[in-house]
């Protein structure tokens, strides 16, 4: 084991295409050799069955919050950690997953999704991150855009001094 500083983080995916998660394993194949240098991935269930959310230095949660347990689970990893950081537009808008948010009509609502809100563990309405926890930074897109990830990654590498 190195007695290298790493930085630890959390991957996370709530209500949304996945398609970010689906970018960073794509970026996997680039860097995770001069990644595995310096970050520990504590938490990633696309990579990882073992996994914690315990002592984060920064945790990327992508998706839009949906349910009440799902936004007790956000909380609970906002505790866990330093930094959160928003990927991904329904984790920085809301949208396109919180689209339902704009349904007016009662009847359209009762007809089209009614049995799903009745059936599975939704709320009323789909929020964005930042309007259940404490948000540090964002990486918009849809998927995120990768540059801005790498940006914000090089950032908190250097806060944690580990670059």
């Amino acid at each position: 084991m190195s007695d290298t500083k790493k930085m630890v983080i959390g991957w996370f995916s709530f209500t949304c295409c996945e398609d970010s998660t689906i970018l960073l394993t794509e970026l996997l194949n680039d860097h995770l050799d001069e990644w595995k240098k310096v970050v520990e991935f504590r938490y990633m269930r696309a990579i990882k069955t073992k996994n914690s959310i315990e002592g984060l230095d920064v945790a990327f949660i992508e998706g839009a919050i949906s349910s009440d347990s799902q936004a007790k689970e956000v909380q609970k990893i906002r505790e866990n950690t330093k930094y959160v950081i928003a990927i991904g537009s329904c984790a920085c808008t809301g949208m396109p997953s919180a689209s339902r948010n704009l349904f007016s009509n009662e009847a359209l609502i009762q007809e089209k999704i009614q049995w799903y809100m009745s059936n599975f563990d939704y709320s009323q309405k789909v929020k964005k991150l930042e309007e259940v926890i404490k948000v540090d930074d964002k990486v918009m897109g849809c998927p995120m855009d990768a540059n801005t990830f790498l940006e914000i990654l090089q950032k908190y590498l250097a806060i944690f001094k580990v670059t």
